[in-house]
């Protein structure tokens, strides 16, 4: 017990943790101690390293199989639970597998079987019925945001993923959701279920409606992007449509921001998100894709440009904000003569004032085309720019660092010259290409 402790607390020193929460102490100890638990806590309480630590505990360094499956909903869930697995540093190998990128890498990747398989149900599926590798030694089952898992592998993918688990005896479910169905397919039939939904976590949330003198809300927007000056927060849409066409608005207003839906590229939904964590933009105009499940910052305020057709996406988008022990904003346009649904809550009307600046970004993101395949390190990285490009550290902003390409933060005022200073360069004996994304 007291190695387990010891390997623990060297694993929340990698994440610069200094303790964990305790949702997450009783979570471990519920997961330790039951072949079945039910996690339900609200997105931002780290409930991905709650179900991880117990995890590298039960995995045999000795099996060179995949022995632990891990399902989520979305690309971003399993790129941010791959990088969470690397950056615990245990030993173990992680591959995220999902719809969108092309089977051959996963097939590449496979080659070195990891110990924890993290993916999508319909990506996953074609691997089990291909048999790349194989199941028997499966012991331990994670499912991510179960809920949207579910209605994601609905199309029979989830019920034949678990026709190959028959060694599972860990099983695992959360969600940020109560009140989803389990289906007997999932055999959760006696879990132990730890609830902090029903914690009064909301009370750090305040909510304010601003009224729109038309129905078009376009410009309301922008007066309240004013208002609230060069804070981060996220402007939620409900369609695609609706989505494109207020950032064209928005470029013609030169508010700088990024999007994030499901129709965008995976590489463009990645770099919106890297985008934004680096502070290259602080607005991100997003679907409901962006409510949970992906690795972004601690949101100052939330915008329902569109008010949500459900409840669970009104409880996750405000999730984005006031998260563990934050303050947060969730504001809500209503346009003219519109109505709300019984489920949002009453809030006092806002009135706006334009003295708060929208500044423009301090920061910008360079890519560059060289990551860990080649050997590279963010220290690599960071050598680079400092003695070549020749800055100082103050001008060197956040460096990720991904399989094939890296992104570095740098101001705006010096991203041409760095651009000219250091593409087609070589780093790591790797000719690399920088370029402004």
């Amino acid at each position: 017990m007291a190695n387990n402790i010891k390997a623990q607390q060297e694993i929340l020193e990698k994440l610069n943790i200094y303790a964990l929460n305790p949702m997450q102490e009783q979570a471990l100890e519920a997961i330790e101690k039951n072949e079945k638990t039910i996690l339900l806590s609200p997105t931002g309480t780290g409930k991905t390293l709650a179900f991880l630590l117990p995890l590298l505990e039960r995995l045999d360094p000795k099996c060179e199989e995949v022995q632990a499956l891990i399902i989520v909903p979305s690309r971003e869930l399993a790129i941010q639970i791959e990088t969470v697995v690397r950056n615990m540093g245990s030993g173990y190998k992680a591959n995220a597998i999902y719809g969108g990128r092309s089977i051959a890498k996963d097939k590449i990747e496979l080659k070195h079987t990891p110990a924890i398989l993290i993916g999508t149900p319909g990506r996953l599926a074609d691997h089990f019925e291909q048999a790349r590798f194989t199941t028997k030694f499966i012991k331990t089952l994670i499912i991510d945001e179960f809920d949207i898992s579910i209605e994601v592998g609905a199309g029979g993918e989830m019920k034949f993923i678990m026709s190959y688990l028959a060694n599972v005896n860990k099983r695992v479910l959360t969600s940020a959701t109560q009140g989803a169905s389990i289906p007997a397919y999932l055999k959760m039939d006696g879990a132990k279920t730890l609830n902090y939904l029903t914690e009064k976590t909301s009370s750090k949330l305040t909510i304010k409606t601003v009224v729109s003198p038309s129905a078009n809300k376009h410009n309301t927007l922008v007066d309240l992007l004013h208002h609230l000056g060069s804070e981060p927060g996220i402007v939620f849409c409900n369609k695609k449509e609706r989505l494109e066409d207020l950032s064209r608005f928005l470029d013609k207003r030169k508010i700088a921001h990024t999007c994030f839906h499901g129709g965008m590229e995976q590489r463009d939904r990645e770099r919106a998100l890297i985008k934004l964590r680096n502070g290259s933009v602080s607005i991100l105009v997003a679907s409901d894709l962006a409510a949970r499940g992906i690795d972004i910052p601690e949101m100052s305020y939330i915008i329902h440009y569109e008010i949500p057709e459900a409840y669970q996406e009104w409880t996750h988008r405000n999730g984005r904000t006031a998260r563990v022990n934050s303050k947060g904003t969730a504001y809500l346009i209503k346009g003219d003569k519109e109505v709300f649904p019984e489920f949002i809550e009453k809030s006092k009307i806002q009135m706006l004032s334009k003295a708060g600046e929208i500044k423009p970004p301090f920061w910008t993101t360079l890519f560059i085309s060289g990551g860990r395949k080649d050997k590279i390190s963010k220290g690599d990285i960071a050598g680079l720019f400092f003695k070549q490009g020749n800055i100082n550290k103050d001008q060197l902003g956040v460096i990720e660092l991904k399989q094939d390409c890296a992104f570095v933060a740098v101001p705006v005022s010096i991203a041409n010259d760095l651009v000219d200073k250091l593409n087609n360069t070589r780093l790591k004996k790797k000719k690399v290409r920088v370029s402004i994304i």
